[in-house]
């Protein structure tokens, strides 16, 4: 199958991509701007798989990312520092950590370093939900990748990186 035939729903193909540039009178490199496209349905559709995916243990990709921070970080973080490792606002952090709390699965105390300020607790109720799952979770992020080589999977890793040292070009002013 080749790249024209690896049409995923409405992705734009090559040639398609090609008429839309020279639709609009433009210098630009047409297999460049379909990377960039098929990058960004990809990325919707893994979106739609992971909140599929994390539903399934009564989560939500953010839900989750947060519990996994707070796991990595020995089970305490300030929610400022959680919405900068998270690459979320504050009120995205406060409205997660309502959720999960009301759960049971993290709690919120006060600083030891700060009295005037609060930090996010992974309770042993979060813990035990990340372990529950931890097997199912990491079989179906194996299975995502699994129709690529170790070295594919290197190389991939490089190139993601690469373009998302990039991603700034979208939202520049």
């Amino acid at each position: 199958m080749s790249d024209e035939d690896a049409n995923l729903g409405a992705v734009p193909t090559h040639d398609q991509a090609r008429r839309q540039i020279a639709r609009y009178g433009l210098d630009a490199d047409p297999q460049a701007v379909l990377v960039a496209v098929r990058l960004m349905a990809a990325g919707a559709q893994l979106d739609r798989a992971s909140e599929v995916h994390f539903s399934r243990f009564g989560l939500s990709t953010g839900r989750y990312r947060l519990l996994m921070d707070l796991e990595d970080s020995d089970g305490e973080k300030a929610p400022s520092q959680l919405a900068k490792s998270l690459g979320v606002s504050r009120a995205t952090v406060t409205g997660l950590v309502n959720g999960l709390e009301r759960e049971g699965l993290v709690a919120r105390r006060a600083s030891t370093e700060d009295g005037r300020g609060a930090v996010v607790v992974l309770t042993a109720r979060g813990a035990q939900r990340l372990r529950d799952m931890a097997g199912d979770h990491f079989a179906r992020l194996q299975e995502l990748v699994g129709g690529l080589a170790v070295d594919e999977r290197g190389l991939f890793l490089e190139l993601l990186e690469r373009i998302t040292q990039r991603i700034g070009a979208l939202t520049a002013e």
